[in-house]
Formats: structure tokens, C-alpha cells, sequence
């Protein structure tokens, strides 16, 4: 379960390291899928086996389901499997960096099951809002 919070710069060569708590708890294949979230200017990056599981709810849709393959098809071409080197860093493609905003500054957001990418400037403020974490709780039934 990915938590907490860093922020770290892309080196001259635009690679992101990713902390080595968060790389422990990454089983199977040392690698990340990287995909531009649907809400908000920000990327998300998923352990291979999460996206494995993500990614059989896809499988489970016949060819012939058009908005599937259309899905399919949409989050293929803007994803990106990518492995981190002996230090940890990952280097994501450029239009991936570009849609997030980010250039120098990489604020790394726990979100659980995935790893959140965003630009410091774009960065949802996460105060403790009791009533606001309760309410999204009920939502999930959590």
C-alpha cells in the first residue's frame, strides 16, 4: 500500500526516483505502468501486478464490445511500462511529463494502490478534513 508523501526533482535527464519504501513493496517484474489519470492534470503510476488485475477487467469484454476496445485502445496509446534502473529512477515519455505539467519539481502522492504524479503547482492541498475524509469514507463504504 503506497503512502505519505515526497517530493523530488526529475534529474537533467527527466528520470524520477522512486523512494525505496515505495520500490519494496512493488512485487514481480521491477517495473511501473505510468498513465495519465482521467480527472486531473496528474499521472498515475501502477505496480505491474495491480495493472495486471485492472487490465483482466478489460479481457473480460468481447471484441465486439465497442466502448471496451475503445477504452482499450485510448489507455494503450497514452501508457507506458516503464522499469527503474539500479538507483531506483524511472524515466517517463515526454507527453506523459507534458500533460502532468512537470518540469523540474515532482510532488510523488501515496494514493494506495497507486503512486499520484503531480506538478507542485497543480497539487491538491490535503489538509486533515475530518468531515470531508468521512464523507468520501461513507462514499466508498470504508
Amino acid at each position: 500500500m503506497f503512502v505519505g508523501e515526497f517530493r523530488h526533482a526529475l534529474d537533467p535527464k527527466k528520470r524520477l526516483t522512486v523512494p525505496s519504501a515505495w520500490r519494496a513493496l512493488v512485487a514481480g517484474p521491477k517495473s511501473l505502468y505510468v498513465l495519465p489519470d482521467f480527472h486531473a492534470r496528474c499521472l498515475n503510476i501502477f505496480p505491474a501486478d495491480a495493472m495486471a488485475r485492472k487490465l483482466d477487467k478489460i479481457r473480460r469484454h468481447s471484441m465486439s464490445d465497442r466502448k471496451a476496445m475503445e477504452f482499450a485502445r485510448r489507455l494503450g496509446s497514452v501508457s507506458e511500462l516503464v522499469p527503474w534502473d539500479v538507483q531506483g529512477r524511472i524515466r517517463i515519455k515526454d507527453k506523459l511529463l507534458e500533460f502532468a505539467g512537470l518540469t523540474d519539481q515532482v510532488v510523488m502522492i501515496g494514493a494506495l494502490d497507486r503512486i499520484e504524479l503531480w506538478s507542485p503547482e497543480q497539487q491538491p492541498v490535503m489538509d486533515i478534513d475530518q468531515e470531508g475524509l468521512a464523507e468520501a469514507g461513507r462514499y466508498v463504504d470504508f
